[in-house]
């Protein structure tokens, strides 16, 4: 696992009425500060990469559909640099996983229908200033491939 990385394990708790699941509590070791909350969405197919934030640490999770998460530590001194982690979140796997400022993150929908994401971030959006690093899904940079892995 990359270092500062922590997947959480969530607990759905159905009854005749519905379902309900804690995605996150401040009295969670992982907890650091409140930010902001946000939703997004991903359509089915679609990849979101690559990005970090060099402020922020996310907390993200999905609500609806699937998403398949990968991480990659790019960080200058880190005992993990190099190395990818993958997640599968979602209806089929609800896990909330940590991930620390200056990690790369992105993530592919999975699922037949429109993913929906919940992140809990730790800084709130600076509109005129984002804490955003950005590369191209495909870049060099991050030695990942998207395509789907048959076995």
């Amino acid at each position: 696992m990359i270092e500062g990385v922590v997947c959480k394990t969530l607990k759905v708790v159905p009854d005749e009425r519905g379902r309900l699941m804690e995605i996150l509590r401040s009295d969670d070791k992982i907890f650091e500060k409140f930010g902001q909350v946000y939703m997004t969405t991903t359509y089915p197919g679609v990849i979101k990469a690559w990005h970090f934030h060099t402020q922020q640490d996310d907390n993200v999770t999905v609500v609806k559909g699937m998403l398949k998460l990968v991480l990659y530590d790019n960080r200058a001194g880190s005992p993990t640099r190099g190395e990818l982690n993958e997640f599968f979140l979602g209806e089929h796997n609800p896990i909330l996983v940590h991930i620390p400022k200056l990690v790369f993150h992105g993530w592919k929908c999975i699922s037949e229908q429109e993913a929906i994401a919940v992140n809990t971030v730790t800084k709130p959006y600076n509109y005129k200033d984002p804490d955003e690093q950005r590369l191209p899904y495909d870049s060099d940079e991050v030695p990942y491939d998207w395509a789907v892995k048959m076995g």
